[in-house]
């Protein structure tokens, strides 16, 4: 049995190389601001960035995946994604917020599902 931080990397790398498999540039891995948290992938599809929340699961028990992206972790996510614009002098960026859902199953195969434009950002 692995434990929930081995979990969570395992699960990111999955997402990252998947993302990678389709062409996407890894901009930055487990970006974080100050202590507002942590982005866990920053990517480019064309001229969208992408900031990328990526949950990984071992069972459905205590819920879907995605259901783990709550109101309070989106507001979380958009404070992060203005630390890092105004890091790189972004400005007006064409930006998106994606989820992809990593659910291992026995025998450490996993199935990953990407939800793209996942939630949108709010004034």
């Amino acid at each position: 049995m692995i434990d929930r931080q081995k979990l969570g990397r395992n699960g990111e790398d999955a997402a990252a190389a998947y993302l990678r498999e389709r062409g996407w540039r890894i901009l930055e891995r487990n970006f974080r601001y100050g202590k507002a948290g942590e982005i866990d992938i920053i990517a480019r599809d064309g001229e969208w960035t992408v900031f990328v929340e990526v949950k990984s699961r071992r069972s459905l028990a205590c819920g879907a995946p995605e259901y783990a992206v709550t109101p309070s972790k989106q507001r979380q996510l958009m404070r992060l994604a203005r630390g890092y614009m105004y890091l790189h002098g972004a400005g007006e960026l064409l930006c998106r917020f994606d989820v992809i859902t990593v659910e291992y199953r026995t025998g450490g195969d996993h199935s990953i599902h990407h939800y793209e434009n996942a939630f949108t950002a709010m004034s």
